[in-house]
């Protein structure tokens, strides 16, 4: 028979086995231990999140930001110089609150160059990020630190701030740099810039605000102790002479502020390059962007960028999958922001496609990802799957319509932009978009200017403001022109597949030119399929008069857009046009293509 052990018997094994599972440090002997700090594959990951954010970031932001960070430094040229002063010139305790402008920057998330436009370099050795928005990303960030650096030279030397003896200290300084050899200075340079690329990794290595500030102090007060140099200290530095009227800036910037540049970008770069990046595994990229490989930047775009289609690769991507393979299809694009409220925009474009043989509907949910958003591989399934599962519902609609329908997700940072660069690798033919309040392009970020984007259409465009999308009776204002083609092309196609009514408007000058009127449209008619339309000529002279008169028994109103870049007004809400608010009919604003060349308007996509 078993008898039970009391509470002051141990089991033998049990005891042995608990002696040799347990150190005398308390720490497991045997088994997995859950590791205090990440991973040099976690660490790369981190700073390809952050560097999201750095390729990202509006010229504006990145400017500001910049000019901050700049003016921060004088903080640290200011204290070195009175440290100096105050202890004689002793080589430590001078150096001592050198880092404190750095602390304030890195810890405050302000950007400056070679700590915060190190990130970016990750991206772009990946294929992630083109070389060109790379290098826009350091002009814009070292713009402003120059700026800020200019303005805190500026203050130290006109204001007061620095007493006799802290001006001559300051001075002296000044001149030590000025005085080294540009060779010497590059490589000087060079080790600072090794030293803050290991800043950068080591930083988004720890795990405490304590650790990122005790690294950041010890590195930075590194560059005075090894007599290093930093590229916007001596531009600071640099100017104060320049204030002061001891140095022409065309020297000291050749002299002196270039060599530093120059050495900084190499120190970090090849830290970044040769040993951060290549200690990592082949999975980084994986785990870093979830379909690895597949979606790299082609070499043509990783070096032209924006020129030669795209210059960057957001977080998610489901429709690169979908790109253009039937040069014979027709492909309408349905850039969506909210799946629950945008069917009526699907129905419409699945109308406009029926008309056509062959074509294709690709509804894309677009997402602007706030800032440091992060996205693991278990959360991008749920938001894909998420996304299929409200898009497979938008999309029920273009079954009446008999028309193929693709969907996909894409998540970005800069969700305006990414709409014409879907467009232009799908080769789509047709962009329909709804645009009002509360609508993604409300907020549009992009790397580049948005007239630039507006401008240079990559296909013709629909912009739809949504009251109910109903097509049957169509107003069709036209004094001729490719976006009223463009207007009649897509009413014609509805009339072909439904029982739509097309009205025409011509708004004469007066009473003389009505017979002109009249004969201009029902050639135009002819010309443009819509020869069964009313046709109605307005004598009043009164363009926006005459379409809300004709509006109101009309249940859609076509307007051609007057001039390039109505695109760009209406995401920056300064499209002022009264019809606007004054007609009850939904509005379609039509914009003829005029991005791509002659070669693909004859031959297509090579």
């Amino acid at each position: 028979m078993l008898r039970a052990m009391s509470d002051d018997e141990v089991d033998p094994e049990e005891g042995v086995r608990e002696a040799v599972e347990r150190s005398r440090s308390g720490a497991p002997a045997a088994g997995r231990v859950i590791r205090d700090r990440f991973s040099s594959d976690e660490v790369f990951q981190r700073i390809i999140a952050a560097a999201d954010e750095e390729i990202t970031s509006g010229s504006r932001e990145l400017y500001f930001s910049g000019l901050a960070a700049g003016f921060a430094i004088t903080i640290t040229f200011l204290l070195y110089v009175s440290l100096t002063a105050s202890t004689d010139g002793h080589p430590i305790l001078s150096a001592l609150l050198y880092p404190l402008g750095f602390i304030y920057i890195i810890i405050g998330g302000y950007q400056l160059y070679t700590e915060n436009t190190l990130p970016p370099v990750a991206l772009t050795i990946e294929r992630l990020a083109s070389v060109p928005a790379l290098l826009r990303n350091w002009v814009v960030v070292l713009a402003g630190n120059f700026t800020g650096g200019a303005l805190g030279a500026a203050a130290l030397a006109y204001g007061g701030v620095l007493s006799g003896t802290e001006a001559t200290v300051a001075y002296d300084i000044a001149h030590k740099g000025i005085e080294t050899a540009p060779a010497v200075l590059f490589t000087k340079a060079a080790f600072a810039g090794l030293i803050v690329a290991g800043v950068v990794w080591v930083e988004y290595g720890a795990r405490d605000t304590i650790s990122r500030l005790v690294v950041v102090y010890l590195a930075f007060l590194a560059i005075p102790l090894g007599g290093l140099f930093h590229v916007v200290v001596s531009f600071t530095e640099m100017l104060y002479l320049v204030f002061v009227g001891d140095l022409a800036i065309l020297v000291g910037m050749t002299d002196f502020v270039i060599p530093v540049l120059l050495g900084n970008t190499a120190g970090g770069v090849v830290l970044v390059t040769v040993v951060n990046y290549f200690q990592t595994t082949e999975h980084r990229l994986e785990s870093a962007r979830f379909e690895g490989a597949n979606r790299r930047l082609s070499i043509r775009e990783w070096f032209l960028g924006g020129i030669a289609g795209r210059s960057y690769v957001p977080v998610i991507d489901t429709a690169a999958k979908h790109a253009r393979t039937d040069e014979g299809t027709y492909r309408i694009l349905v850039p969506i922001s909210n799946p629950r409220t945008e069917q009526p925009l699907v129905e419409f474009a699945s109308a406009i496609a029926s008309a056509h043989e062959q074509a294709v509907v690709h509804a894309v949910y677009v997402v602007q990802t706030p800032s440091r958003s992060r996205y693991n591989s278990d959360s991008r399934r749920e938001l894909v799957e998420e996304s299929d599962q409200l898009l497979s519902e938008v999309c029920s609609v273009a079954d009446a319509y008999d028309v193929d329908v693709e969907t996909s997700t894409v998540v970005s940072h800069r969700s305006f932009e990414e709409l014409f660069t879907i467009a232009d690798r799908d080769d789509a033919d047709l962009v329909v978009m709804g645009w009002g309040e509360d609508r993604l392009w409300d907020a549009a970020r992009a790397e580049r200017p948005i007239g630039e984007l507006t401008n240079r259409l990559p296909c013709d465009f629909l912009i739809v403001d949504d009251q109910g999308i109903d097509t049957s009776r169509i107003l069709l204002p036209t004094l001729g022109g490719p976006n009223a083609e463009l207007s009649a092309e897509v009413a014609s196609a509805l009339q072909s597949v439904g029982d739509t009514e097309v009205t025409l408007l011509y708004v004469a000058d007066g009473p003389e030119d009505a017979e002109d009127g009249q004969q201009f449209l029902e050639n135009w008619a002819i010309d443009h399929g819509l020869e069964d339309a009313e046709m109605i000529v307005d004598e009043s002279g009164e363009i926006e008069a005459a379409i809300e008169r004709e509006a109101e028994d009309h249940t859609m109103l076509f307007l051609g857009a007057s001039e390039r870049g109505v695109l760009a007004r209406l995401v920056r809400n300064t499209l002022h046009l009264d019809i606007l608010d004054e007609v009850e009919a939904s509005v379609v604003i039509a914009e003829r293509s005029n991005g791509r060349s002659l070669w693909r308007r004859l031959f297509g996509r090579r």
